[in-house]
């Protein structure tokens, strides 16, 4: 398991890092096209639906795609969008990690895809907007997740249960740990600082999504991490409640070793829309 999930992420790295770095930003977008058409498909089948309705909504989902950079819609200022997205991840977190998944299986099943796949639409438009301000601002984003879970799986690992009793959410994610996420809080926390301060020293000011936030001023730098940070989390949890609710263990098998693409990036779900509505001002 250990070898295919090192070999995954090798091959998933040599074209994702030539993609991001790219001049011609169509590579990018055509490679993070392919991978959200790839989880609106598993989406649709978590929502209830198999066979050629995932695959037609997959498909769909990249047509959708395709239109809206062609239309240039990506290029607009999209503050309203991140502004209602992100208020429904708060809200439906609030009330699913609340409830269980019992009460996630009482919404009707085309209100479930329908939502899935707005959110991945505004996920995906956030990641290019993302692309379009600089490859520094991609990257401090996609660290922020990144770091947030490597440190909480370490926190939790080492001191998981020690001081804490009780885990995170016994009922959807046994394994989390209170301890995990104060880790991943202050390891984030710390690489932002850290961030900020060596793009300052470069004379690279406000190129990434740390530099953007210290400009308000050291506070909303401070709260905004923690705020993303537990949204990753967040984002994490509810895939696992939704896989419960499916009664599946992974997404899908598209990638051996990690599992399916909504696996990978459930925690930057709710982060991509929330950083861009924090950075434009």
């Amino acid at each position: 398991m250990l070898k295919q999930r090192i070999i995954t992420a090798v091959l998933l790295l040599c074209i994702l890092v030539p993609a991001v770095l790219s001049s011609n930003p169509l590579f990018f977008v055509a490679v993070s096209g392919i991978l959200v058409c790839a989880a609106a498909w598993e989406w649709t089948r978590l929502s209830g639906f198999s066979g050629p309705t995932a695959l037609i909504a997959g498909l769909g989902f990249g047509a959708l795609c395709a239109g809206l950079w062609v239309s240039g819609f990506v290029f607009v200022s999209l503050a309203w969008l991140w502004l209602g997205v992100g208020a429904a991840w708060v809200l439906l977190a609030a009330w699913l990690l609340r409830s269980g998944f019992g009460r996630w299986l009482l919404v009707p099943r085309v209100v479930r895809l329908a939502g899935g796949l707005v959110a991945l639409c505004a996920a995906w438009l956030a990641l290019v907007q993302a692309r379009t301000i600089g490859v520094n601002f991609l990257f401090s984003l996609l660290a922020l997740v990144w770091v947030a879970d490597i440190a909480a799986y370490f926190s939790g690992r080492l001191l998981g249960g020690r001081f804490i009793a009780r885990r995170l959410a016994p009922r959807i994610s046994p394994g989390k740990t209170w301890e995990g996420v104060i880790g991943a809080f202050v390891v984030v926390m710390a690489l932002g600082f850290f961030w900020r301060s060596f793009e300052a020293t470069q004379g690279l000011e406000s190129q990434s999504l740390y530099g953007r936030l210290g400009t308000v001023s050291p506070w909303f730098l401070a709260l905004s991490v923690v705020f993303l940070t537990t949204m990753s989390v967040v984002g994490d949890l509810l895939e696992s409640l939704f896989k419960r609710a499916a009664g599946v263990k992974d997404s899908s098998g598209l990638l051996p070793g990690h599992g399916g693409v909504l696996d990978r990036i459930d925690a930057l779900l709710p982060v991509l829309p929330l950083a861009m509505l924090l950075c434009s001002r």
